[in-house]
């Protein structure tokens, strides 16, 4: 069943949203772009004549209440967008008063909920690995399963529309699921978005295609890099992650961010890009700093000539000028990691170029573009170029494992996978 299929009217759903939001000191919100992504799923239920129930977590309470952590400071702002006053229910797992109340062309927001540990479905206050962890969490799976039959209670219809957390196993993310027939449950519009963004890249990719890879570790990438290898012509890699590469192959990287136990898995991708007969770029030259800070002296070193003392911290134009020429050539990009230390303004200049290029590719040359991670969209963001790229994803864990070839557990339990 898909959300545009359904009619809401006279029906109460349950929307798993992602209102993990950045609050000031104050409480306000800071950027709501999350509440926006919300917005056309919410509307349509309401539009339809149904009563919508909202459900998020915010933070990591870790199974205990905070306040600080309290989705009730958010009212306002969900009010205000949605264009209905929002009510709030200050207990999750104890809002069948206020669900029950609720009539159509309504709206609820249920508490924070990471309040409780049943949510995450993890033993709290047992150390892992011990046989008390083992028999806590069994115990644990059997409280996450009747938590998420308290939240089904509420409703008709489950809708899940948070693709931030799609790749978590949680009782409000897939678990509830079991609670609903298969003509009851659905995919929100931005969680179909972004599966058809993905599918996009990852089963019907017009070639050449390009996957930028970049940020700090090559540990958190390894699977990524390895099941792009079979799709992809071209695949650069940028960043921190890009000094394990040369390292392993004998440059001289100062000192520059590495992972030495990751070398022999640096040399295991460049034989495998080889035999694929893949393009993989590696950074020519860097940009470099004598320490972590935006005002360190700057000066440009050959990639596997760094001397000791400086550190490589930003993608070079010669380095930069060999990426554009293969983006600019591509019918499909995927991209995901900055290329520089994109947080110190000194050293955000490699990722803003990537972002024009990107943005450039698809404006001018019909590419495809897939742009994922926080860096990378806050590259595109900062620009102004996030409507010149095809498709922004909003959840950076959900879409890396994604490309890595997980199935993910919150569009599994809606499509029975």
């Amino acid at each position: 069943m898909t959300i545009d299929e359904f009619n809401f009217a006279g029906k109460k759903a349950i929307v798993r949203v992602d209102f993990n939001v950045p609050l000031d000191e104050n409480g306000h919100v800071t950027d709501d772009t999350r509440i926006r992504g919300a917005l056309p799923t919410l509307k349509k239920i309401l539009a339809d004549g149904g009563a919508v129930i909202m459900m998020s977590h915010m933070g990591k309470p870790k199974g205990k209440v905070n306040p600080k952590l309290s989705l009730k400071q958010i009212v306002p702002n969900v009010s205000e967008r949605l264009g209905v006053e929002v009510k709030f229910a200050p207990d999750c797992a104890k809002a069948d008063a206020e669900a029950a109340a609720l009539k159509p062309g309504e709206a609820l927001l249920l508490e924070n909920l990471r309040f409780y540990p049943e949510e995450e479905g993890k033993p709290v206050g047992v150390e892992k690995g011990t046989p008390e962890y083992d028999e806590a969490k069994k115990e644990m799976k059997g409280r996450q399963k009747d938590f998420a039959k308290k939240l089904a209670s509420y409703a008709d219809v489950y809708v899940n529309d948070a693709f931030g957390t799609a790749h978590r196993k949680h009782a409000s993310t897939a678990v509830i699921a079991d609670y609903f027939d298969k003509d009851s449950k659905m995919l929100g519009y931005l969680m179909e978005k972004e599966v058809k963004a993905i599918d996009n890249v990852m089963k019907n990719a017009k070639h050449p295609f390009t996957a930028i890879i970049g940020g700090s570790k090559v540990s958190s990438k390894l699977g990524v890099i390895k099941n792009l290898l079979d799709k992809v012509d071209n695949l650069i890699i940028g960043g921190g992650m890009g000094y394990t590469f040369i390292k392993a192959q004998g440059g001289h990287i100062g000192n520059s961010l590495h992972e030495d136990d990751l070398m022999p898995e640096a040399l295991n991708v460049i034989k495998m890009a080889k035999e694929k007969g893949v393009n993989l770029s590696l950074s020519v030259a860097t940009v470099c700093g004598q320490e972590f800070t935006n005002d360190t002296p700057r000066k440009v070193f050959p990639i596997n000539e760094i001397p000791d003392g400086w550190e490589g911290m930003d993608a070079s134009e010669e380095s930069l000028e060999n990426w554009k020429k293969i983006i600019l050539s591509s019918k499909t990009i995927l991209w995901n990691g900055p290329v520089g230390v994109f947080e110190l303004e000194n050293f955000a200049h490699g990722t803003g170029e990537i972002a024009k290029a990107v943005a450039q590719a698809t404006q001018e040359n019909g590419a495809y573009s897939l742009v994922g991670g926080g860096d990378s969209v806050a590259a595109v963001n900062k620009f102004g170029l996030a409507d010149k790229v095809s498709y922004v994803s909003t959840g950076g864990g959900a879409m890396l494992e994604a490309i890595e070839g997980k199935v993910l557990p919150g569009v599994a339990a809606i499509k029975g996978e």
